[in-house]
């Protein structure tokens, strides 16, 4: 399951309104296929897998990490329908798929076509890889991730609001890898008339990976798609949302409950007199704790970066 879990991840930013899943097929205690779901939503994970495999599907294990579809789409037919025609002798599952039209049904499926059927494995490692499909459908609304670059005493910027360049090229070049993995990038207004940030991708091989651009504004900007308040994030189209900027912005957004992961790119710099965030309506420093869980922390050049998603 590990290795589906791994493979779900190749096309996260990508798949939308589709999950991004993955599939590895086993026989004899071999990995004899392995499938993801492809840019677009189609193939599916195990549609992949299936093809690859071949007659060696007949009586093997299928590892997926969302359970197999069971409705009928225009764009093709529903796996589990599929993994009941390969002839695979056990499918194990990691998490029930919340949609409506699947919801159970697949596993019935196999269950009835005589296919043992093992669930949960690694659900909660299931539901962090496809944050983006399951925060859709529990609350109409894209997964968020907050990007802040920190100095050592917290400083987002300056005292004039000068923030380029707080963190080191590798800090950089990891937001860029984050910048790929989302549908959608986020700034405010203000940041985007006094930086004018491109907000693209500029790794070798991930130019075509660049996000939609969007400005919380309440006045429409030529060239990029503006919301008015955060809570109209609900109408991107994209699952995955990266708020890059500035401090406001980020304050907004954290005010509103509506920030499911944090990245703290924190620099090895003193500013002293900088900007930090601004009131995000804390009235009791009890009620901020145990709100966030770390769940990753790395060495990037000279900086540190820490992972944080919701406790």
């Amino acid at each position: 399951m590990g290795a589906s879990l791994a493979l779900a991840e190749r096309t996260r930013g990508l798949t939308a309104p589709n999950p991004n899943v993955g599939c590895v097929i086993v026989a004899d205690n071999v990995v004899v296929a392995r499938g993801w779901t492809q840019a677009g939503g189609r193939p599916h994970a195990e549609a992949m897998a299936l093809e690859q495999a071949g007659a060696r599907a007949a009586g093997a294990t299928a590892y997926v990490t969302l359970e197999p579809c069971a409705h009928v789409s225009s764009r093709g037919p529903a796996c589990s329908d599929l993994l009941v025609a390969a002839g695979v002798a056990r499918v194990v599952v990691s998490h029930r798929d919340p949609d409506p039209r699947t919801n159970g049904q697949g596993i019935d499926r196999l269950r009835a076509a005589g296919i043992v059927v093992d669930t949960g494995v690694r659900e909660h490692d299931a539901a962090r890889v496809m944050a983006g499909f399951t925060t859709r459908r529990s609350h109409a609304r894209p997964f968020v991730t907050l990007k802040l670059a920190l100095s050592l005493d917290g400083a987002a910027a300056m005292a004039d609001g000068r923030s380029q360049w707080i963190t080191g090229a590798e800090a950089r070049a990891h937001a860029h890898i984050e910048r790929a993995r989302h549908e959608a990038i986020l700034v405010g207004r203000g940041t985007w008339e006094a930086d004018r940030p491109q907000l693209d991708v500029r790794l070798p091989g991930l130019e075509q990976r660049s996000p939609e651009r969007v400005v919380l504004s309440s006045q429409s900007i030529d060239g990029v798609r503006t919301i008015a308040r955060p809570a109209e994030i609900a109408g991107l189209t994209g699952d995955h949302l990266l708020i890059e900027g500035g401090a406001r912005t980020a304050a907004a957004f954290l005010a509103a409950d509506l920030v499911d992961r944090l990245l703290l790119y924190r620099a090895p710099v003193i500013v002293g007199g900088g900007r930090t965030l601004p009131d995000i309506g804390l009235t009791d420093l009890m009620h901020a704790h145990g709100r966030w869980r770390l769940t990753d922390a790395r060495a990037l050049g000279s900086d540190r970066l820490e992972v944080y998603e919701r406790g």
